[in-house]
């Protein structure tokens, strides 16, 4: 009799992930999940209990991984405007560079399922007010730096920068080149 096929759950996440974010929750069948990860659906229900849980792990995972990516480079020392573009750019090289134009999960996610599933919206809410609130901090350092209009309120101005991010991995979704993407970068530090 043969052992039962050994699996990372680490990389079943990781490769669940990789199907969510291209096809969407909904469109994402077990099949799907299974044929990617390779183990059978018995295997698939044991380990993660149904595919909302796994869901709700990759998009954890999400969370954890690529989510941080933007935080992270705001959080660097130096000036805060060049950061601010150099964020804002990398979003367009990720976006566009990725042939299967997936766009953000979380940005995905909220409009596939915000009010509609509760835990995926507060994971997403949570992403997004983690998103805002870097801004609001790299703001508030180039307003004491003078590199920004001290009289502006900075959570306003953290506001702007989040649409300005949503708004950006949607447009890279469909757009042809990264024109458009570059007009809404230069428009959004000018408001500054």
């Amino acid at each position: 009799m043969g052992r039962p096929k050994q699996f990372d759950p680490d990389v079943a996440i990781d490769k669940a992930m990789d199907v969510f974010w291209r096809k969407g929750y909904a469109a994402t069948t077990p099949q799907d999940l299974v044929d990617e990860i390779g183990i059978g659906k018995g295997s698939l229900y044991h380990a993660f209990g149904s595919k909302h849980a796994l869901f709700e792990r990759a998009l954890e995972r999400y969370r954890d991984t690529r989510a941080a990516q933007l935080v992270e480079l705001l959080d660097r020392p130096g000036p805060v405007r060049p950061l601010l573009r150099e964020a804002l750019e990398l979003l367009i090289e990720i976006d566009l560079g990725d042939p299967d134009r997936r766009g953000c999960l979380a940005v995905n996610t909220a409009t596939e399922l915000a009010g509609a599933d509760e835990k995926s919206t507060d994971l997403v809410r949570w992403m997004f007010a983690r998103t805002e609130d870097a801004l609001r901090i790299a703001v508030e350092r180039g307003q004491r730096a003078r590199e920004i209009d001290g009289g502006r309120d900075a959570r306003a101005v953290a506001s702007l920068l989040l649409a300005t991010v949503i708004g950006m991995r949607v447009i890279a979704r469909t757009a042809e080149g990264p024109e458009r993407l570059r007009r809404v970068v230069d428009a959004a530090l000018d408001a500054l």
